[in-house]
């Protein structure tokens, strides 16, 4: 099996890589369409039909016909909610009087959640202690009172190890997020939905991944139901677990990862979830997080469409793909809209930077009087924006450093705000390609 893989550097340039995995001497066996099927009939009265969208916008800006399947208006504002009560609705009368118990960023947790109050099931929920408090507050809503929600460690992997503790001195049922073939075959219905809407055959499928359930679930419906449709994984650039896991050819575990995109954040896919993926996956698309942030702030402005970051992921990909995907019926999973408004100047920050438009200087002024005010009237460009300030005078020294973050409108301004201060022979330091320095000072 050859496995063509987006490795994307520079921001907007894109490397083409062909990677060879490891030779899958036995075909793997997909979770069945008849079992998707069955799944899809035992949710119809429980969760929300999404529809199936067309989006004019991106439609007439990648010169396609872009559709978006709409699981951020699901009843728990996530596709999640399908694998849950799938893999509930199969547990006999003593394993649910055990009590179930889960780890989740956020989404699978509101959907157990859900599920454990509908069919009066006591619940624990691990969740990592950096999970925003909207989507805390929303589990224990749906919730009430048959869950108990612990915060512990801070990524899913820390809070799925003491899940699994829990579970092993209660005897309690462990219900996984993702690596479970019930709860594959669940979120598999998305997969049914969208092929059962679909106006014309799907030529590309654009999936969201991060432990992998969705697009095991989908993937598996697709390729036996509509196997000429490309199927491509979306993960986010900080958390590649399923990339990496298909480089080495088996399941690997990530030493570090940014949690922003905290939907699709893990450290390890799911060893089901890989062997699937491994097999229906076209390829995997790395989208950095500068991107997914953008594609929120378009989507709300343009559209009215508020999603998580983990929800904008397939969209953010389409960059990336829009000279194939011209002229081709493109299907991109909208996977939720549990999003912290707590966290919109962040994501505002963190798209600025990625699309060049906001910069930060450690700037050497001379310490003497006017400096400043040279920098502000001879520097500065008419539309250039001082959005952040920190100076501290020393009266010892000739110089004294100044931190300052600058706004423009265009890359083309940024590099017109360069060539004045070289021209006037003024110190800096541009820390936005300095890692080390901008976590430290930003």
């Amino acid at each position: 099996m050859i496995l063509q893989t987006n490795l994307l550097r520079n921001n907007m340039e894109i490397a083409l890589e062909t990677i060879p995995t490891v030779d899958v001497v036995k075909k793997v066996k997909l979770p069945s369409a008849a079992n998707i099927i069955n799944a899809h009939k035992e949710l119809k009265n429980v969760v929300v039909r999404t529809p199936l969208q067309r989006n004019n916008n991106l439609s007439e800006k990648y010169q396609a016909e872009i559709w978006l399947k709409r699981e951020d208006l699901q009843v728990v504002r996530s596709y999640k909610i399908r694998g849950a009560y799938n893999k509930i609705t199969s547990l006999s009368e003593e394993e649910r009087s055990r009590g179930v118990v889960c780890a989740s960023a956020g989404n699978h947790a509101q959907g157990l959640a859900f599920c454990c109050n509908l069919l009066k099931i006591k619940g624990v929920i691990f969740m990592p202690s950096p999970t925003p408090q909207q989507k805390i507050k929303q589990v224990k809503m749906f919730g009430k009172s048959y869950v108990e929600v612990v915060l512990t460690g801070d990524t899913f992997d820390d809070a799925y190890n003491e899940a699994i503790k829990f579970c092993e001195g209660h005897n309690s049922v462990f219900v996984h997020p993702f690596d479970d073939e019930k709860v594959i075959e669940g979120q598999g219905t998305v997969g049914l939905e969208i092929l059962e809407d679909a106006t014309s055959h799907i030529d590309y499928m654009f999936i969201p991944v991060g432990g992998g359930g969705l697009s095991s679930g989908v993937g598996s419906y697709f390729r036996q139901l509509s196997p000429d449709t490309k199927l491509i994984g979306i993960e986010p650039k900080g958390a590649p677990a399923m990339l990496e896991a298909l480089k080495m050819g088996k399941v690997v575990t990530l030493d570090e990862i940014n949690k922003f995109v905290d939907g699709a954040a893990v450290k390890r896919v799911g060893s089901r979830n890989f062997e699937i993926c491994q097999e229906i996956l076209e390829g995997v698309t790395l989208v950095p997080e500068g991107k997914v942030c953008s594609t929120i702030l378009q989507l709300y402005n343009e559209d009215a469409i508020v999603v998580e970051p983990a929800g904008a992921l397939s969209i953010a990909a389409l960059d990336f793909h829009k000279e194939e995907i011209k002229g081709k019926m493109v299907v991109c999973i909208v996977s939720g809209s549990n999003n912290d408004i707590t966290r919109m100047e962040e994501i505002k920050e963190r798209s600025m930077l990625y699309e060049e438009l906001k910069h930060y200087f450690i700037i050497n002024f001379p310490q003497r009087s006017g400096a400043l005010r040279e920098f502000l009237n001879d520097v500065l460009g008419p539309n250039d924006d001082i959005s952040h300030f920190e100076y501290t005078k020393k009266n010892n020294r000739e110089r004294g450093p100044a931190l300052i973050g600058v706004e423009v409108n265009s890359r083309e301004d940024y590099e017109k705000l360069i060539a004045r201060m070289t021209e006037r022979k003024i110190v800096y330091q541009h820390i936005n390609e300095r890692p080390d320095l901008f976590s430290l000072l930003i």
